[in-house]
C-alpha cells in the first residue's frame, strides 16, 4: 500500500486528466447502456483542409441491438440505415440505394451503433485520453481523444510511459465531446491525414422513445436501383 500511493501520484502528475477521463467515459457508457431505443437531432459538417464543404441536418434513431437510422432533412432528403446486418444509403432524387454488409462498412456513422450495443468505448478505442489539440464547444464539457483499435500497431515505437500520439499517422484522429453532468454525447470529430474532417453534433437526446421496428427496415422502393459496395467519396456518404 505504501508503494501504491506514490505510484498513483506519479501517474496523475505525468498524465493529468486521466482520472477525469475515466469518470467521463464511465458517465457516457452508463448514460447509453440501459436504453433500448434512442433519438437525437444531429448536425453533420464535412470539411476539406479546413474549408467547410457540406452541412447536413436531420434526426437519428438507434435501437438495440446495433440498429440505427439517420434521416437527413436538409439540405436534401436522404437516408442512412443499418438494420443489424446491412448498411444502406438511399438518395431518393437519384433513385439509387447503396448497400454493404454492416461489418464491412467503412462509413463513420457505423461504429456509432455501439450506442445500442454493449456500450463500451474499448470496442472502438485502444486508448482514451484527454484531447490536446481539440477543444470542447462548451468549456464545462470533456473533450477526449480516441486512438482507434489497430492504429497503435501502425504507429512508430514510443518510449515506455509515453502517451499515444494524437496526430493522425496512418489513420484518423477521433475525438468525443461529452457533457460531464449528464453523460450525453455532444460531438464526434474525425480528422484524417488527408485533411478531411467530419463532425457530428447531437442535441435533444431522448431515451427509450417509442420507435417502431419498421423504422429500421429498408424496403426498396419500386424503380430504385441497388448498388453493392461503398458509396463513392463526396456523394453524401461519410466514408473513412
Amino acid at each position: 500500500m505504501c508503494g501504491y500511493i506514490p505510484t498513483l501520484v506519479f501517474l496523475l502528475f505525468v498524465f493529468p486528466g486521466r482520472a477525469d477521463t475515466k469518470s467521463s467515459v464511465a458517465r457516457l457508457e452508463a448514460r447509453y447502456r440501459t436504453p433500448k431505443t434512442l433519438e437525437a437531432s444531429f448536425l453533420e459538417r464535412y470539411t476539406e483542409n479546413g474549408r467547410l464543404v457540406r452541412v447536413e441536418a436531420g434526426t437519428v434513431y438507434f435501437k438495440r441491438p446495433g440498429k440505427m437510422r439517420w434521416d437527413y432533412q436538409a439540405p436534401e432528403r436522404n437516408l442512412f440505415l443499418v438494420d443489424g446486418k446491412t448498411a444502406w444509403f438511399y438518395v431518393p432524387t437519384d433513385h439509387t440505394a447503396t448497400r454493404v454488409p454492416a461489418k464491412e462498412s467503412a462509413d463513420w456513422r457505423t461504429p456509432l451503433a455501439l450506442l445500442v450495443g454493449d456500450m463500451k468505448l474499448s470496442r472502438v478505442c485502444e486508448h482514451v485520453l484527454p484531447a490536446l489539440d481539440e477543444r470542447p464547444e462548451n468549456p464545462e464539457h470533456a473533450m477526449l481523444y480516441c486512438q482507434l483499435r489497430g492504429a497503435a500497431s501502425k504507429s512508430p515505437k514510443r518510449a515506455l510511459g509515453d502517451s499515444p500520439s494524437q496526430k493522425p499517422l496512418n489513420g484518423e484522429s477521433v475525438f468525443f465531446e461529452i457533457d460531464t453532468n449528464s453523460g450525453d454525447l455532444v460531438r464526434v470529430l474525425v480528422r484524417d491525414p488527408g485533411g478531411v474532417g467530419i463532425e457530428f453534433s447531437f442535441t435533444n437526446w431522448r431515451m427509450d422513445p417509442q420507435v417502431p421496428d419498421s423504422l429500421f427496415r429498408f424496403d426498396v422502393p419500386k424503380g430504385v436501383a441497388i448498388v453493392n459496395g461503398e458509396l463513392a467519396s463526396g456523394q453524401g456518404g461519410v466514408n473513412r
